[in-house]
């Protein structure tokens, strides 16, 4: 069948595609029906589904987002500028949370698949305690559904964040339950961590979207601190943007802070990684590599027949046993 194409600007123009083949949707389309995976493999095919994984990009695809982020990040913000949104980060994410309220709450249905380390542990294991913290917890996306699930007598949650804000809509969520979790705010970006347990001490340490909302300069020291606090054997769970990510395409002059590292329109700050950072910074911390994913995802809008490029990078860091 003969391809439609949608006119959205002059000489401009997105091809609305219909399917070679029949699939079995599911309601909202988020994936095929049945056993089916996200996998694109007919370009005809791309408006069938809201998102395919593993979306490989070719050489001029790469030089357009290259030649797009060399456009955006030639001015740089001036000193001044850039200490105001440094130093100010908790007021701008205090300012955030204040205008979106838990309207940000996210339900993360990839959070257990992603991460099964997080989910609930089954019951002939409940006598195990374990012990997790999420820094940047936000309005509790991560914290939330784990108490939600989780039936574990000797689980013990911890979160902080740089917005107190963002702490009390957690602290006033029905599935917060101050028994087994405890939240608090902390900029974790200070040489000494105050924070209600020891050293050695965590199982798992959470950060999603987090560490790019800290200046370049004070990330290891971040990441030196998850594993001071990291049990021997705990592992380290991270995802955040990638570079060339579809947000980091759409900044505009005038919006770098520094090379990667920009800012956005409510005063939050926001870096996109490569895997060779994200791998050096955790291996100088000491962690050890067991995960590191670049997910490069196509999310399409089927009514406006638009095509959206996102990079994402996820990975997991063991802390290593202490030598016999």
């Amino acid at each position: 069948m003969t391809p439609m194409y949608i006119s959205t600007t002059p000489g401009k123009y997105l091809q609305r595609c219909f399917a070679s083949k029949t699939w079995e949707h599911t309601r909202k389309r988020k994936k095929p029906g049945g056993a089916g995976n996200r996998i694109l493999s007919d370009a005809r095919e791309v408006f069938e589904f809201n998102a395919w994984d593993h979306v490989e990009w070719d050489t001029e695809q790469e030089a357009a987002a290259q030649a797009a982020v060399a456009k955006n990040s030639t001015i740089k913000m001036s000193d001044d500028q850039r200490e105001r949104f440094q130093s100010d980060a908790p007021k701008f994410w205090d300012s955030f949370y204040g205008i979106h309220d838990n309207r940000f709450f996210k339900d993360r249905h990839w959070l257990f698949t992603e991460f099964p380390e997080l989910a609930p542990i089954s019951n002939n294991e409940l006598s195990e305690p374990r012990s997790i913290f999420e820094l940047g917890c936000g309005v509790g996306n991560t914290i939330l559904p784990i108490l939600q699930y989780s039936t574990e007598t000797q689980l013990r949650i911890y979160g902080c964040d740089f917005s107190a804000r963002a702490i009390e809509i957690l602290r006033s969520q029905p599935q917060f339950d101050d028994k087994r979790c405890e939240v608090f705010v902390m900029d974790a970006t200070q040489e000494e961590w105050n924070v209600p347990f020891e050293e050695n001490s965590q199982d798992i340490i959470v950060m999603i979207f987090v560490l790019s909302a800290i200046e370049p300069s004070k990330m290891q020291g971040v990441l030196d601190n998850c594993y001071r606090y990291l049990k021997p054997g705990g592992l380290l769970m991270f995802r955040d943007y990638g570079r060339y990510d579809l947000a980091q395409l759409r900044f505009k002059s005038g919006k770098c802070l520094e090379d990667n590292f920009y800012v956005r329109g409510d005063g939050t700050m926001v870096y996109f990684f490569t895997e060779e950072e994200l791998r050096s910074m955790q291996t100088k911390a000491g962690l050890v590599e067991e995960q590191l994913i670049v997910d490069r995802r196509l999310q399409v809008n089927r009514g406006r027949c638009l095509k959206m490029y996102r990079v994402w990078i996820q990975t997991k860091f063991r802390k290593p046993l202490l030598k016999s």
